[in-house]
């Protein structure tokens, strides 16, 4: 799949994979600071932002839409980011071709199924996206109007603005998703699992620098998992950043800039 993306400085190639609700917007900000350091490059993963919808939603499909991008720009070597799902894609892009990585840095999410918060997390998202799908878009004529039905439905300010931002003008009067929900939904279960958990790698993932945030105040990295991390990734460093959530490129973005220019 051909992805949308933003592209930003001059330097060794960095790419930097959204979570599950985002786009390549929320990262212009973090891409613009570290415009003098690396050639940023800023993907909308399938079904999301400007990038092809598709019923197919996995991590494998992920992987493989993120070598095509590389591939199709010729980069050979790169440093990769990823927060959330896109971590999870990140991890399973350095796990299939660890060769074509400099360093790899994850934000805030486990390679493993968190199988203590699943539940929780589960539900949190399948509401978000049964919200989305509930409106009635023929309804909707302002922002404002789309704001107050999603308020129906999400009680946190925060999680709505984030959702808002992939609606999308389409006509006079007319509004519609970025986000392709409704595959979402459909993939949830997919979107949700991680790398197995095995007391026994036969292929180590070493030879580059690997960072892994961690938001204080969130649970995607249940404290155990850092045991399993290092069986994984060997050399891997698990960074907490005070005072920061899941969102951590929202909360604390000055902490992710300084943690990528430490691959330089």
């Amino acid at each position: 799949m051909k992805l949308f993306y933003r592209k930003y400085g001059n330097g060794p190639p960095l790419i930097i994979l959204h979570g599950l609700f985002g786009s390549s917007d929320n990262w212009v900000t973090i891409a613009k600071s570290l415009a003098e350091n690396f050639t940023v490059i800023l993907p909308d993963q399938r079904n999301h932002g400007q990038s092809p919808h598709s019923e197919i939603h996995d991590y494998d499909s992920m992987r493989d839409d993120l070598f095509e991008l590389a591939d199709d720009l010729s980069l050979k070597k790169i440093f990769l980011a990823g927060h959330s799902m896109g971590g999870k894609t990140a991890i399973a892009f350095a796990m299939k071709w660890p060769e074509m990585l400099n360093g790899l840095l994850i934000a805030d999410i486990s390679p493993f199924t968190n199988e203590a918060g699943r539940n929780s997390i589960y539900s949190e998202h399948n509401n978000i996206l049964s919200a989305v799908l509930s409106i009635d878009m023929t309804k909707v004529s302002t922002r404002s109007d789309a704001e107050t039905l999603l308020s129906e439905k999400i009680e946190s300010e925060k999680t709505r603005s984030l959702i808002m931002k992939n609606l999308q003008r389409t006509g006079n009067n007319s509004f519609s998703w970025k986000i392709n929900a409704e595959s979402l939904l459909k993939n949830l279960d997919k979107i949700m699992t991680g790398v197995e958990r095995r007391q026994d790698y036969n292929h180590q993932i070493t030879g580059f620098p690997v960072i892994f945030l961690k938001g204080e105040n969130s649970d995607y990295i249940p404290p155990d998992d850092f045991k399993d991390i290092l069986m994984v990734f060997p050399a891997a460093e698990l960074i907490e950043i005070p005072g920061a959530g899941h969102w951590i490129n929202a909360d604390k973005p000055e902490e992710v800039v300084k943690n990528l220019r430490k691959f330089l």
